[in-house]
């Protein structure tokens, strides 16, 4: 395995990955920012060029590309076990503190105030979601083909039923057809037996412990929600490309509609919550899980339900970033270097720019219009606006305009009561 430029003790890895997995809020950009200036600028960990390889081939895996990046850094410098610490620390504060939050939810959520802060968040995550669209838009959508592909998936999963993993593939297939560039040809993956064995080895690990939950719900009788919800969670996780927004949308629509183990205030109230904690923000599945669980509880306790259904979404849906990345880091060069892949992600990117488009649609309704004949929901329109004129005159940071509005929405429910 290549070595570090500084290679950092046992200690000094732990009091890192610690400190960037707590403050590591605003979503991807600024956790890559985050881990570029401590990993690379402070303590020259690696380089700036492995630093990009790495991230390139993590953007052509499933999963949240942040997580696979600090697992990665980990693996790079403290071999496998510190992959796992990097990336079991990245994760392990937004795992126990939306848990947290997903408990005051269920219970107190009906409160006045922490109804109108709800209100504030879910408001701010429209505006999130319009950013997202249009910072990726601007950077994605550089041909004709690559628009034609965004307004295509608008249209579809706005107006059609067509499987999400069906379309996810076409748009892959149509990039690495139509979207390639020039490029300086690929060294050959090595094949030597050590290194493709170490490879299939992890794989073969991760279907152990990818079992291992199936097993443990099977021995305890529980073979009801919590190993369909396992399932379900365990194929979406194999199509998380483009950010959490993109699968949120997939993911959502199915849980709301489909299974009817949530509602679609909910799964928005989940995507709020979110927002305000620091990881990936795929671990709004895990929200998803925990009202799963609560709302349809069998013959357990509702709370035991929520938090073990929680545990599974999050297993579910973060196990195979560690396994993918493992398997692939001897690899990182000649990954990243493939045209054909990087033509195939072009189109998946592409596809994506339409997945959060059609999200942040449905997300609005919901804000904006919960209920029908209801009308116009004015204070979230209006907290709406606030938090779209703060974000864009770029003075304030992520989590100073999450809890603005936050506040917004207590001040709104308070003076209209």
């Amino acid at each position: 395995m290549p070595r570090a430029t500084t290679p950092p003790t046992w200690r000094e890895a732990l009091v890192q990955w610690a400190s960037i997995g707590v403050l590591s809020f605003g979503g991807p950009a600024a956790q890559i920012g985050l881990m570029h200036r401590e990993i690379v600028d402070r303590r020259a960990w690696v380089d700036d060029d492995e630093f990009l390889r790495a991230l390139n081939v993590c953007m052509l895996l499933p999963g949240p590309e942040a997580l696979q990046l600090a697992i990665y850094l980990g693996w790079r410098v403290r071999g496998l076990g510190g992959g796992l610490l990097a990336g079991l620390l990245f994760l392990l504060p937004a795992v126990v503190l939306l848990a947290v939050l997903s408990f005051i939810y269920v219970l107190y959520g009906g409160l006045p105030a922490v109804a109108g802060a709800l209100l504030g968040l879910e408001a701010a995550v429209v505006v999130l979601i319009a950013q997202a669209v249009l910072r990726l838009a601007n950077r994605a959508l550089v041909s004709w083909p690559e628009r034609l592909i965004a307004l295509v998936a608008l249209l579809l999963l706005s107006a059609t039923s067509l499987p999400y993993p069906l379309l996810l593939c076409a748009a892959a297939a149509v990039g690495a057809g139509y979207l390639q560039r020039a490029a300086p040809r690929a060294p050959s993956l090595s094949m030597r037996a050590s290194r493709f064995g170490g490879a299939l080895r992890t794989l073969a690990v991760g279907g152990v412990l990818w079992v291992l939950p199936l097993a443990g719900l099977a021995i305890a009788g529980l073979r009801g929600l919590p190993w369909r919800l396992y399932l379900y969670l365990s194929k979406a996780s194999l199509l998380t490309f483009g950010g959490a927004y993109a699968i949120v949308k997939y993911v959502s629509s199915d849980f709301v509609h489909g299974q009817a183990w949530l509602t679609a205030q909910q799964a928005v109230a989940g995507l709020a919550l979110a927002e305000t904690t620091p990881g990936p923000l795929l671990i709004v599945l895990q929200h998803f899980g925990f009202m799963a669980g609560w709302n349809q509880p069998g013959a357990m306790a509702p709370a035991a339900a929520a938090l073990l259904c929680a545990l599974l979404a999050s297993y579910a849906c973060f196990m195979p970033s560690f396994v993918f990345v493992l398997a692939a880091a001897p690899y990182v060069d000649s990954l990243a270097s493939s045209p054909r892949l990087a033509a195939a992600l072009r189109g998946v990117t592409a596809f994506v720019v339409g997945v959060i488009a059609s999200l942040g649609l449905t997300v609005a309704q919901t804000v904006y219009w919960p209920i029908e004949g209801h009308g116009l929901r004015l204070p979230a329109v209006g907290i709406s606006l606030v938090c779209a004129v703060l974000l864009g005159s770029g003075r304030f940071g992520l989590h100073s305009i999450v809890a603005l509005a936050a506040a917004a929405g207590v001040l709104a429910g308070a003076l209209l009561r």
